[in-house]
């Protein structure tokens, strides 16, 4: 096990109901007056979210200015729109109300109101993060886990980006609201991409080089057997409240970076799909459940134990001693499988790419660099070869 500092300053409220304590927590981080970030149109019909938080911020005597109409991976220009509403309204806090796509808007919403640059210098690395204003959460959708990381995704319009920030607890939100109730009336493909996603989290850690690290895998293997089951009841009944609880902290736990202490994680999985879905407009946990088991193919030589590990913990797989790699490919298949099995894609012509443009999307990957991932470092040969073992 590698030297690791780790720092998790986000306060949890979980539950059913803890949506109205927003306000009490709003005042208890400085804020005063609070810019709303929340995708608004289908949202507002799924869940009573927005009509709860929007009541409780009333009763608690908080004005608040919106900003609406985020969309999944969310783009530029409603940044830059949050961030000059933000600074008309004077408002002092940031509250997101959504998933992923709210969270990470929200934080660069909060990252632009005090710069005087453009905030997409701290996408591309042009500025160094030091300030930002408060960021709290009212969790709709178990899946990111951006709710209490210190990461943020934005695709920029201009040459179609998808790029994060280096990870900084700068902007880890300082509360976050988890109310299982309110996912329970989303669409069942989106609890099935939320499930998946959150499972790849923790494989991006879990298949790593570093030796002793047996506390961090038995804590990872929990989380996506949990996932896979929790997922599959979800997906089945999305008005199971244990199955949505699970799953909303489990989104939790598999990117607040506890199961990846101590470790080298990998992540050319998520750097490969982001480039398909900034081209392609495929949610995130759908363009993952391709690349995954892609990836996963293509890496399981170079490990076949640490694969076969993985089959055996995660999908109960009995260890074949003589050949390992039959084990290991178990795993593989019935990851890609768990994810058919939900209605998920699994291949690059279910998100709407051909063979054809695989030069092209790796071409794209190329305004951020490589190599990316640390299990196998991934040049361009080597994300064409994971792409046509995703066809």
């Amino acid at each position: 096990m590698r030297n690791f500092e780790f720092y998790s300053p986000t306060l949890y409220s979980f539950g059913d109901g803890q949506e109205k304590n927003v306000g009490a927590l709003i005042r208890r981080f400085g804020g005063t007056k609070v810019l709303l970030v929340h995708y608004g149109g289908d949202f507002v019909k799924w869940t009573t979210a927005y009509d709860d938080v929007v009541s409780a911020l009333n009763e608690a005597g908080i004005p608040y200015a919106e900003l609406t109409g985020v969309q999944p991976n969310p783009r530029s220009d409603k940044v830059y729109e949050g961030i000059e509403i933000g600074r008309k309204e004077n408002c002092d806090f940031v509250l997101a109300l959504g998933g992923g796509s709210s969270i990470d808007c929200a934080k660069a919403v909060a990252l632009g109101i005090p710069y005087d640059g453009d905030f997409w210098d701290f996408f591309s690395e042009k500025a160094k993060i030091e300030t930002t204003l408060p960021v709290g959460v009212v969790l709709t959708i178990a899946a990111s886990g951006s709710e209490g990381s210190g990461h943020c995704v934005i695709t920029h319009e201009n040459g179609n980006l998808k790029w994060g920030i280096p990870p900084t607890d700068v902007v880890r939100p300082k509360f976050a609201i988890l109310n299982p109730r309110y996912t329970s009336t989303l669409p069942k493909y989106q609890i099935a991409c939320g499930a998946f996603d959150m499972f790849s989290h923790v494989c991006e850690r879990y298949f790593t080089r570093t030796p002793d690290v047996r506390l961090t895998d038995r804590i990872s293997e929990a989380l996506m057997r949990t996932a896979v089951e929790a997922g599959n009841e979800a997906v089945k009944d999305p008005s199971n409240y244990a199955a949505q609880a699970d799953l909303m902290w489990i989104g939790n736990l598999a990117q607040n970076d506890s199961s990846g202490l101590g470790r080298i994680p990998e992540w050319s999985s998520h750097l490969i799909e982001h480039e398909l879905s900034a081209l392609f407009e495929c949610a995130h946990g759908a363009g993952l459940a391709v690349v995954m088991p892609a990836w996963m193919q293509f890496a399981m030589p170079t490990g076949v134990m640490r694969f076969a590990q993985f089959a055996v913990e995660v999908w109960g797989c009995e260890m074949n001693w003589e050949h390992p790699e039959v084990t290991a490919q178990q795993g593989i298949d019935r990851t890609r499988a768990w994810a058919k099995g939900m209605g998920l894609p699994t291949t690059l012509g279910e998100v709407g790419a051909t063979e054809a443009d695989i030069p092209a999307i790796v071409a794209h990957r190329k305004e951020k660099g490589f190599p990316i991932g640390f299990y196998i470092p991934i040049k361009e040969e080597e994300m064409t070869e994971v792409l046509k073992l995703a066809l």
